[in-house]
């Protein structure tokens, strides 16, 4: 009786809604009613109301959008018969039903996501089952993959119930009998180089003859030589912390359908466009939106997915479903969907319990998006969500999220040359007054603002989630038209790992970003020029030059981030206040502290007057291991000195000399996964539209004259060597 009632309840609140959308009123009273509503948004946003009142914020924006999307579908249509103002009129109009549509996803998916889950910890009545620790590999470099190794084989778990495996992709049989010398000598060099580390650290070296499927392909070797109960992944730059495995194990012998347990992926070095506009130690990072509010309204479904690495995996699931899927190039969430789909169960643990790195140059980030976007429209094109069988209806509506989020550049280059067709062509491909667009339009833009703000803003500031989108776009259309005209044509593609960026340049893919800056900045002035021809249309040409300029505002602040700033540390410093002791000239040991550590190195703070201990030297820092009661020593190169307050600090750089060494590095960086709680914590802050706003549109203005300089100091470069080869 209870589900009929449920069923009739929607059904009756969907009528009403249909009522109130479709209601014929004035302009001014649709106008009045929307300012209303967002003036009760913003109350509930401003005094932080949850529960009832969060659902009521969210129920009210999204009338205002419905209302929105009805008047645009009923009256701002150019005619058919007019088909020049028609066609990229209606195209238009189905790039914002697109963003409407996957705003209602999200709105199902996010509005009340489930509460972070609390700290579990294996209890001495547990069962222990056994895992195999997967680190796949390809064209890493020996110091990445030693310190990921050391990190995964120093895991807080019974030593006799964890294996390590470097499955190896880079020494494959194939890759070492290449046709092409130089490969083949590179590819034995790596094989004996690992198999002797991996010797060293007591980690189990795997490789096999043809790299074939790819990263799934590698997985699936791998599973076919281990047999531990549970498997865990992580990608040859991703380390976990020493409690990864109490805070996932636990889960799995309380559920027997559990087949994944997914934690967010926490980085030390900043994305490219963190590192261009330096926002990098204050606001949020890009996938914290995604790993702090999306997977936990995806878990909330039973929808959190595999994200290829800092996840857990039941062996008997993948094994039931034949392995990792390998059909697409995003092998994570295809297999997820699969093992979902034979009524698998996932959770989501939201805290950081690996640190890795991620692209740092504008190309290298390019090419992951690309893989993500293509891989994800293979999905949606195999597998296409909706009538995936086996699949629950939350489910399904979950993984259409997902999918279709990716098809973004279609939308954003639209919405970037729309305002062209009007103000070069004398298209009207939007039929409105201005009093039509500020009454619709404006509040429309305005309540999506403040529910995205209301649902994101401490992981996503405003106006940020648009500069990624556009930023991408640009590139990413065309990979993802080559996918719809061959789904099976994409090939996985490594992304570069441990890159740094040793002098400041232009982005080898930067020349696209300043054509549209310059297309913008020409339909500025034609703008301006309409205005003055054409006065009795200066309504209109207004509002599209109004569009153009928030355009050119987004392409401007572009400019910054393919202009690439000078850093030669592949990850940032983190704070870690531990004690120790290093050796000074005299061989004496002296108490200190590290105060902080990276993957390259370290900085101590002792006292004044320690002996020896100047600028040039080596020496070593000894200090107790978090999985050891014994003290270690570490090697060090002291590259400078300096005063601090009443003490000394000594940047030093680690000087690994043998493979065990990396055991240490990796308990100063990588153990503590509190750390990176705390680093979290302190950048998610929620700034608010306002300052927000005002905040973009002052980076935005340094960005483009960053930009633009860049762009002059590149033209004079390329100057000067044309001379000098002359």
């Amino acid at each position: 009786m209870q589900k009929p009632l449920i069923v009739l309840g929607w059904l009756l609140v969907t009528l009403l809604l249909v009522v109130v959308i479709t209601l014929p009123i004035s302009l001014q009273v649709h106008l009045v009613t929307a300012v209303l509503l967002i003036i009760a948004m913003m109350v509930i946003k401003i005094l932080r109301l949850e529960g009832f009142w969060r659902l009521l914020l969210l129920a009210f924006g999204t009338a205002i959008v419905l209302r929105y999307a009805f008047w645009r579908t009923t009256s701002t249509l150019p005619p058919l018969e007019h088909w020049g103002d028609f066609i990229p009129g209606f195209l238009l109009y189905l790039a914002e039903m697109y963003c409407i549509f996957m705003l209602g996803l999200s709105l199902f998916v996010v509005s009340s996501p489930l509460p972070p889950r609390k700290s579990t910890r294996l209890r001495p009545d547990d069962p222990v089952p056994s895992v195999d620790v997967f680190v796949p590999s390809y064209n890493e470099d020996y110091a990445l993959l030693a310190a990921t190794l050391a990190a995964a084989k120093s895991m807080d778990y019974p030593a006799e119930r964890l294996t390590v495996w470097l499955l190896d992709d880079g020494g494959t049989l194939e890759k070492r009998n290449s046709t092409n010398p130089e490969a083949a000598a590179a590819a034995r060099e790596r094989y004996e180089q690992l198999n002797v580390l991996c010797t060293d650290l007591g980690v189990t070296y795997l490789t096999r003859d043809r790299n074939e499927h790819a990263k799934a392909g590698n997985l699936n070797n791998g599973l076919s030589q281990s047999k531990g109960d549970l498997v865990a992944v992580f990608d040859a730059d991703h380390a976990p912390a020493r409690d990864f495995l109490q805070e996932t194990v636990p889960y799995f012998g309380r559920d027997a359908q559990l087949f994944l347990v997914q934690t967010p992926h926490f980085f030390l070095n900043p994305d490219p466009l963190e590192r261009n506009l330096r926002t990098f130690e204050t606001m949020p990072s890009e996938n914290e939106m995604f790993y702090g509010v999306i997977q936990r309204g995806l878990d909330k479904w039973n929808a959190a997915f595999f994200c290829g690495s800092a996840a857990l995996l039941r062996r008997e699931a993948l094994m039931q479903g034949d392995g990792f899927s390998g059909r697409s190039i995003t092998e994570d969430c295809e297999t997820a969907i699969e093992l979902h789909a034979t009524g698998w169960n996932s959770i989501y643990v939201d805290k950081p319990l690996i640190a890795g790195l991620q692209p740092a140059t504008f190309a290298s980030f390019i090419g992951q998006r690309t893989r993500w976007a293509q891989g994800m429209m293979q999905i949606l094109l195999f597998s296409f969500p909706p009538f995936k069988r086996g699949l629950t209806i939350p489910q399904r509506i979950c993984y259409l999220s997902s999918t279709m989020f990716w098809l973004f550049p279609f939308t954003r280059m639209i919405f970037l040359f729309a305002p062209f067709c009007y103000l070069f062509f004398n298209l009207e491909i939007f039929t409105a007054s201005g009093g039509e667009f500020a009454a619709y339009t404006m509040t429309y833009m305005l309540v999506n603002l403040v529910m995205q703000n209301s649902l994101f803003g401490r992981w996503r500031w405003p106006w940020i989630s648009e500069l990624y989108e556009y930023i991408q776009s640009v590139h990413l259309l065309t990979a993802l038209l080559s996918v719809l005209r061959n789904p099976s044509r994409p090939t996985f593609k490594v992304t570069a790992k441990d890159e740094s960026v040793d002098q400041s340049r232009l982005s080898e893919l930067a020349r696209p970003f300043y054509l549209i800056f310059l297309l913008l900045l020409i339909a500025v002035a034609m703008t301006v020029y309409k205005v003055i021809t054409e006065p009795y249309r200066a309504e209109i040409t207004i509002v599209v030059g109004g569009w153009n300029v928030f355009n050119l505002i987004m392409a401007g602040c572009a400019l910054g981030v393919v202009s690439e700033r000078r850093e030669t540390r592949a990850s940032r410093r983190v704070d870690i206040d531990r004690r120790c002791e290093i050796r000074g000239g005299d061989g004496a040991w002296t108490a200190a502290v590290i105060s902080d550590v990276s993957s390259g190195g370290l900085a101590i703070r002792l006292p004044e007057g320690a002996a020896g201990l100047g600028r040039g030297a080596p020496t070593a820092v000894r200090f107790t291991p978090l999985s050891s009661s014994e003290p270690s020593e570490l090697a060090v190169f002291i590259r400078s000195v300096s005063n601090s307050g009443k003490g000394v600090m000594l940047g030093c750089r680690f000087m690994p000399e043998r493979a065990t060494d990396y055991r240490m590095i990796a308990d100063l960086l990588y153990a503590n996964s509190a750390i990176w709680q705390e680093r979290q914590r302190s950048r998610q802050i929620n700034i608010g539209l306002i300052r927000g706003t005002l905040q973009f549109l002052a980076t935005s203005v340094y960005q483009t004259g960053r930009g633009l300089g860049y762009l002059l100091r590149s033209s004079v470069d390329r100057r000067k060597d044309a001379e000098d080869r002359s």
